[in-house]
Order: structure tokens, then sequence, then C-alpha cells
């Protein structure tokens, strides 16, 4: 079973755990270093990395799947490549839903097949920290509700980087709902004041299979519970209960019960995200529907023209 991260790992702060756990971040930062080796360099296939330095819910796969849209508007052959691990198998069915996905247990390795079948360019799900790829384009995902929690590195805190790190970023995605947008600029520019900031907005695409004068009890197992919930409120949705599980979480017969169970208590629907309903259809649960889910991005021009700069 997966385990939620730590509470303390998302307060505004550090607490008095986190300052335990210090000694711990600062090994694992240097076992990092240590690991750098060079990178390889792909000359038949451009790459693209949506990655992040918070540990999971920054909203990495959405983009893929709309940058992955709008390079195939442009007729460009893509693909997608995510390294495989069994608790991300949601992932995985998503990506595949909306293209070519290469994924094995090193990256590199995808990279060779997507090359073998002439791919022009391969988007990454994940794997900016991933020190044997020297990617053509980087770009750093957060979310505007958690940002970077306690500021700490794991296990103190939710980063796999130093913040400092921002520096070597030039391409900055913020997903969400366009909260704390003002500040989480401020502190990107003092960091790097040559930062690129775009903004992206989760926006229901399937609203007309509900009613939204009914009631709802909404669960997920993801990243960034919080901003699905607030994506359903901010559409109008009535959610009266809304229940979270660990990201990836595995839903067994008894979770499932226990929720429609607690719907018929409340006298209101169910409704998940599109990841989560991939991990329970085999179920096939009449009760429970999926809301779809696009990402909306306010400056898509300016990012369109970073990304098409590649297959120059």
């Amino acid at each position: 079973m997966q385990i939620k991260k730590p509470k303390f790992w998302d307060f505004k702060k550090p607490s008095f755990i986190s300052y335990v756990l210090w000694p711990i971040s600062k090994i694992v930062e240097l076992v990092s270093l240590l690991q750098i080796k060079k990178k390889i360099k792909f000359k038949d296939i451009k790459t693209i990395c949506i990655g992040n330095i918070y540990i999971g819910g920054t909203g990495k796969t959405s983009l893929a799947i709309k940058i992955n849209k709008l390079l195939k508007n442009k007729n460009i052959k893509t693909c997608f490549i995510k390294k495989f691990y069994p608790n991300h198998i949601d992932e995985i069915k998503l990506l595949k839903k909306h293209g070519k996905v290469f994924t094995s247990a090193k990256r590199l390795d995808c990279l060779e097949e997507a090359v073998k079948e002439k791919y022009k360019i391969g988007i990454f799900d994940d794997g900016l920290q991933d020190g044997s790829i020297d990617y053509d384009l980087k770009i750093l995902c957060f979310n505007n509700l958690n940002w970077i929690g306690n500021g700490q590195l794991i296990p103190a805190g939710p980063l796999r980087e130093n913040l400092n790190k921002i520096k070597n970023y030039k391409y900055i995605f913020l997903n969400g709902n366009l909260e704390n947008i003002d500040d989480i600029k401020k502190t990107i520019k003092k960091i790097n004041q040559k930062s690129v900031i775009f903004l992206g907005k989760y926006i229901p695409s399937n609203l007309d299979d509900f009613r939204l004068s009914e009631k709802y009890l909404a669960f997920s197992g993801i990243g960034n519970h919080e901003t699905f919930i607030s994506m359903l409120k901010n559409n109008k949705f009535n959610i009266i209960h809304n229940i979270e599980f660990p990201d990836h979480y595995n839903y067994t017969k008894h979770d499932l019960d226990k929720i429609i169970l607690k719907s018929k208590e409340l006298n209101c629907n169910i409704i998940t995200t599109e990841k989560d309903f991939i991990r329970i259809n085999d179920n096939k649960l009449k009760e429970i529907k999926f809301i779809k889910s696009e990402l909306y991005i306010e400056d898509e021009d300016n990012l369109i023209n970073a990304i098409f700069k590649l297959n120059e």
C-alpha cells in the first residue's frame, strides 16, 4: 500500500521533525551530487522533459498530454517516455489514451526505441533528476497550492532538490487553479530573474455528464487532491464530502464498498478523477463517475514558440 506523504512536509515552516531529519536530508543531497555522470545527447530525436523538484502532484502528466496535443496539431510525430514503476500503471494507461508510450526501467532504453521508430520528439513524463540524458528542453512544474511545502529536502520535506536549483531551469510551469500566483512568481524571480513562467489551469471537459444541482462525494488518490476539489468547486459542483487517498493508491473492493456506502448515507453521487477511475475500472462500478480535465495554458503561444524552436 502507498503511504501518504507526512503532513509536516506541507507546513509553511519546518517543524521539529524536519529539523531532526535535516542531517539525513544533507546526506541524501550529497549522495545525489556524487552520482552526477556524463549525460548523453541524442541527435536523431528532440527531447522535452517535464519534471519537478516537489515529490508528486505537480501536473507533469497533464502538461505532457497538453504538449503532445499541441505538437500533433502541427503534424509532428511525438511519443511519451515514462520510466516504469509498478505503482505508476495508471499514468501509463492515461498517456496511452493520447499517444504512443515507451516505458522501461531505463529512460535511455525508451529513447533508443523511439529513435528506431523515427519519432521526432520524445516527451518525458518525469526525469529531471535522471543524470543520463541531456534534454533539449526542460520544464519544471509546481502545484500552486503545495508549492514547495516546508521548503526542506527529503526526508525533512518534499523537495528532491534545493530550491536554489531553480536557477538551472529556464522554463517553469505553475499548475492548478491560479492560486498563490503572485507570491510564487516573486520567489522564483528572486532566484532566477531570467526564468520564463507559464500558468496552467484545469478545465473540466465533460461537464455535460453531470448535474450540478445534485450533491457529490469526491475522492481521489492523486498527489494534488486539494487542487482536484478546488477545480470541482470552482465549476459549481456541490461537494458535501471528500476523501483523500495516497498517490497512486490501489483501491480494494472494501475501499470502494465503503465509498459507495458513505454516498448512500449522504444521499449523493460519487465523482473521482480519470486517473483514479483507470485504477477501479475493472470493478465496473456504475455508481462512480469520473471528471475529465484538460490543462488550459494562459500564455500558450509563448510555450508553443519555445517548443517549436526544437524542430527548427
